[in-house]
Order: C-alpha cells, then structure tokens, then sequence
C-alpha cells in the first residue's frame, strides 16, 4: 500500500537480534494452514464440477436445471477463487520464511566468528575487537576499535589509511555481514507485507472478470517475489524424461505450490503428466482471461474470444462415448498458444498429435475448426480402439500471410524450424509420460504444419516415440524422400486432395522462372502455374512431391474436394476437408484406422 513504509525506514526498524530470534517455523505453520484451506477448496470445485454439475446436466431439463447449473458454476467459480488467492498465501508465506532464514544463517555465521575471535557485537551491529598486533614505535599493541558495518559490498567504511591492528580487517567483514543479511531480511519483510495485504477477497459471493484481473497480478507478485524459491527450480533446460523424474521426486506440497504460483510453466512443460498439466492450464487459463478483460486492442480482442470457446468446452460434460478433454496447453505470447487432447494421452494405447497450418492463431476459428478436426479424429479412432487420443498442438507461432509473400522463402522455413524443435519436445513428452509399455504414436501434419512436422522429424532419431507419419495438404516438407523422416517409408502416410492447390504450389525455382505473378495472386495462381508448368519434377514449395511416386509415401484416398473455381468464385475449400468424416469420409477414416494403429486396413492409391 502507499502508506507502507520503503525498505529503508523497515530496514532501521529491524535488528539483528529480533532476526536472529525469528521463528521462521511459524511462518511455515501459517502457510501450512492457508495450503490446507487451497486444498480443501479445490477438492470442493472437484466436486462441484465432476459430481453436481454432471449428474445434473444428465438427469435435469428444463430452466429450473439452468439456473441450478449456473448457480454451481459460481460456486465453482469461488471455489478456485479461493483455492488460487490460498495458493499464492501458502507460497508467499513460505517464500518470506525462506529468505529469512537464509539471512539468519549468514547472521549466525558472523556472531560465531565474532564469538571465535572474541569480538563483541554491539545492538547497532558495530563489532569492537581488542588490542593487537606490534607497534612501529614503542612496541605496544596498536588499540582495539570498533568497526561499524556498510550494506554495499565492495564499499570500504572509511576512507582513512588501513588500521595496524591485524583484527579490524576482521572486525569489519564481520559487521558488513551483519548488516547485511538484517538490511536483506528487512528487505523482504517489506516486498512480503506489500504482497500479503494485497491477497484479500472482494466482498461478496461472485468473482467477475475483474477479479481474476487482480488474481492475474497477484499472481504475477508472488511470482516475481518468489523467484528464488521456486522459479529456479524448475528444469527448463531439461528433457522431458529428466522433467518427468522431477515432478516424481517433489513433495506434495512443493506440487501445490508449483501449480498455484506457476501454472503456466507447469501446463505446458513436456514431460510432466497431462492430469496435471490440465488441471495447471485449467487455471492459467483463468488468470489468462482475467489478464486480457478490458483490454480493447485487437489482438487481446481475438484471443480472449478464443480462451472463452476454449473455457466453454472444457465445461461441457462429454456426451457417453465421446472422448474427455484435456489443455495441455495454453499461452497468449506470439500468435498464441493452446494444446488440446481427446482422451487422456498417458493412458491411451495410441496418441496422435495433429499441427495445423499457414494463418493458424489462437483465434476463435481454431478454437471451434481446430479442435473439432482432433476431436474427429479421436472418436474415429477410438471406434478403432477405444485406447486411442488426438491431439491438437499449436505450440508454435504459424506463419500468417498478412506478413507477406516477400517474406515466405525465408520465414517459412525458419518457423518450421523452431516449431519442429518445440514439437519434438512435446512428443518427447508423451512418449515419456505414456503408461503403456509400447505406445504408438503419431504425427499429423496438415498443410503447412507437414513443413513443420518435416523438420521435427528429419533430425537423427525422427520424432521421439513416433511410429507413424501423416500428411496432408502438404506443400512439401523439407526432405526428398519418406524414409528421411525418421520412420521406415512405409510407415509415412500421404493425403492430397485432387482439388486441393495448396498440394500444388510450384516450387521457388518455378516462382522464380515465370510463376511469380500467379504466386503473387494468392494459392489460385501458383496452382494455374503448376497446371501450366512441367510437374513432372514433382517439385514443390518445400520440396517433392509427398505425393509422388518419387517421394515413397503410401497415398490414401481422399475425396477430390470442390472445384478451386466455380460459380461461387475461387474455392480453398479441398483443403481443409482431409478430417471431416462427413464431408471427406474417405481420408477422415483413412486418418482413424492410421492413428489406431490398424493401417494394414487402409486402401492405398497410386501415387501423382
């Protein structure tokens, strides 16, 4: 608060001795209870959202039921209210106790070295020592002093010449100590007030937008303060299996702390189990909206519309049979970030992983389009086999053509390349937290996220865990062949629709020779250029042809998809068909029979 005081004035009313005798176990006791509190709230919103909401939504109709159902929805609205605002006291409180008591042990290493040397330290801090040493002039021992400590390493206490008494070196490093670790836990007693005076419930049984806004910062303060406590801990540098390993060796407690204060680096950490990456993101995904309401910029705009569809189907209950949804996860920096599964990927038998493409965001169209395309594709499989899950993953910031054409050559292939690098690290992540012993694994690839899966895969190894490779709408992948995608050739899976003129842009080199002002015209003109131009090199935009013979893909079937151009004008449409099993039954089912693992069972085509 604006009255409180600065850390000077809290530094002069701090002693040595009150720190000294600071019982940081209290502070863990009251953080102990506040932690006991977040988990009770969170085993009450547990209930509300599994237990009462289901039961009745499947039992009730009528507008009696929904104004029940909104009812709980509130309350499970302040129950994670209150189990977030706890979280972060239980952190705050035992971050405050940690850096204390780090000071208390710099502190009690000058009072015993003070104590060694038979130094006395005075209530101010000053240190006296006694008479020591050999005179220049008559011999006597130069006389003891006192010397008074500075906060600032490397500033000297006074600008006189260096004292002949051996000790006053001594007697000064002792008292800079001092002063020291009290101006440091003076310090952090203030930023700690601060921050524990602002974790208060609004008035009232509701929780609106505008206070998760205020959770958003509170959160953010904790964070901030907490930094060496916890942040530090965290292996981001460290594969998934080393991640796994060390989410298994913390505490239960050091886990609810993790997720109140970080669940945005817990949700989307590889390698950490999805129960627990969904239940972090689930909240990040709050204090995400929190963070963007009110804000009127577009980009704000977009994506809230996107996290409030994304909210709004993790509350809906799944009707029997349908596969359960899990954030793996969420972010709004660059273009956005979210990551969806159907059906729990450390359970299931198969996992699928599906990136999309060219001007995909975090936007409300890949909330709807996006998830539906793994969702489809995971009850398709689960027909299959019921142990089966898709995943959507859009961990990466897809190239969007406002941005140009000039800039394709170049920024194309390096977002290819830094998104197949993050979307190694996620499938490394499944395959490590999968419970089965043989997993199968897939990656889809559509449109330009073949690029992107084409760069993940090529590097030694291929993707980690992957067994089965599918593209569809691809312009190319980055490689000439299937088998340098990490995966035997016959394990790599090709969809491209006649009608489809994205799986036929020309090359750069076509571009360059003449197609350049079709090129400029948009997907339409490079695929009349293509048309005009020898394809006989199955060349395109990144490379061959995955549908050609030449590449060694096996081709399934896809229906041809309307007409690039027609009476309503230019069409797209073929290609963003590949996952609908209504409208492109034959590559939709194709797509289930892959990631079930049942590929025997595909009828392949011939190759362009």
């Amino acid at each position: 608060m604006s009255d409180a005081p600065g850390p000077a004035a809290a530094g002069a009313a701090l002693t040595w001795v009150e720190l000294r005798d600071v019982k940081c176990a209290e502070l863990e006791e009251a953080a102990d209870g506040w932690g006991r509190v977040s988990n009770r709230a969170d085993a009450a919103r547990d209930r509300v959202r599994t237990q009462l909401l289901n039961g009745l939504r499947q039992t009730q109709e009528g507008e009696a039921a929904r104004a029940a159902v909104r009812r709980l929805r509130r309350l499970e609205a302040n129950f994670q209210y209150v189990y977030t605002e706890c979280g972060l006291l239980r952190t705050a409180l035992n971050s405050l106790a940690h850096e204390v008591r780090t000071q208390q042990r710099v502190l009690q290493g000058a009072l015993d070295d003070a104590a060694a040397m038979k130094f006395t330290v005075h209530a101010d801090g000053s240190v006296a020592y006694p008479a020591a040493g050999e005179g220049l002039i008559d011999g006597k021992p130069p006389a003891g002093g006192t010397a008074a400590g500075v906060s600032i390493p490397g500033m000297a206490a006074s600008s006189g010449l260096v004292a002949a008494n051996p000790l006053a070196a001594g007697a000064q490093d002792i008292a800079d100590r001092v002063v020291r670790a009290v101006r440091a836990a003076a310090d952090a007693d203030w930023r700690y007030t601060r921050i524990l005076r602002a974790l208060r419930a609004e008035d009232g049984l509701s929780v609106p937008a505008a206070v998760w806004k205020d959770t958003a910062g509170d959160a953010a303060a904790v964070r901030q303060a907490a930094s060496g406590y916890l942040q530090d801990a965290i292996p981001q540098d460290a594969s998934p299996a080393e991640r796994k390993k060390w989410w298994a060796g913390l505490t239960d407690e050091q886990r609810e702390e993790y997720l109140a204060v970080y669940p945005d680096r817990i949700g989307n950490l590889d390698g950490i189990p999805a129960l627990v990456r969904d239940a972090a993101n689930r909240d990040n995904l709050r204090l995400l909206m929190g963070k963007l309401e009110g804000r009127d910029d577009a980009d704000s705009v977009t994506k809230l519309a996107a996290l409030r569809e994304i909210d709004r189907q993790l509350r809906a209950v799944p009707k029997p049979g349908e596969p359960s949804m899990y954030l793996l996860g969420i972010g709004d920096q660059g273009n956005g970030r979210a990551i969806v599964s159907y059906g729990n990927p450390d359970t299931s038998r198969n996992v699928a992983a599906y990136v999309p493409g060219l001007n995909t965001s975090l936007d409300e169209g890949f909330a709807k389009d996006d998830l539906k395309r793994a969702f489809d594709t995971a009850k398709g499989a689960r027909y299959h086999d019921p142990s089966s899950a898709a995943v959507v993953w859009l961990g990466y910031d897809a190239p969007q053509s406002p941005e140009g054409v000039s800039s394709l050559a170049v920024s194309l292939e390096g977002r290819a390349e830094e998104g197949g690098g993050a979307f190694r690290d996620f499938m490394g992540g499944i395959d490590a937290t999968n419970q089965n012993e043989n997993p199968h694994l897939t990656a889809i690839g559509h449109s330009y996220g073949s690029r992107t899966v084409g760069a993940a895969a090529r590097n030694e190894g291929g993707i980690p865990g992957v067994d089965d490779i599918v593209l569809v709408g691809s312009p190319g992948v980055g490689v000439d062949r299937a088998e340098n995608l990490g995966v035997s050739a016959d394990h790599v899976f090709v969809g491209a629709a006649d009608n489809d003129v994205v799986t036929r842009v020309p090359s750069k080199e076509q571009a360059i020779a003449g197609a350049a002002g079709q090129l400029l015209a948009g997907p339409l003109g490079s695929y009349v250029a293509a048309e005009a131009a020898d394809q006989r090199n199955n060349r395109l935009w990144f490379g061959r042809d995955p549908a050609s013979e030449e590449f060694g893909a096996r081709r399934f079937p896809v229906d041809d998809g309307p007409q690039p151009i027609g009476r309503q004008g230019v069409s797209l449409e073929a290609h963003s068909l590949y996952f609908d099993p209504v409208r492109d039954s034959a590559s939709a089912g194709s797509i289930a029979l892959i990631v079930a693992g049942k590929s025997e069972k595909v009828k392949m085509e011939d190759m362009r």
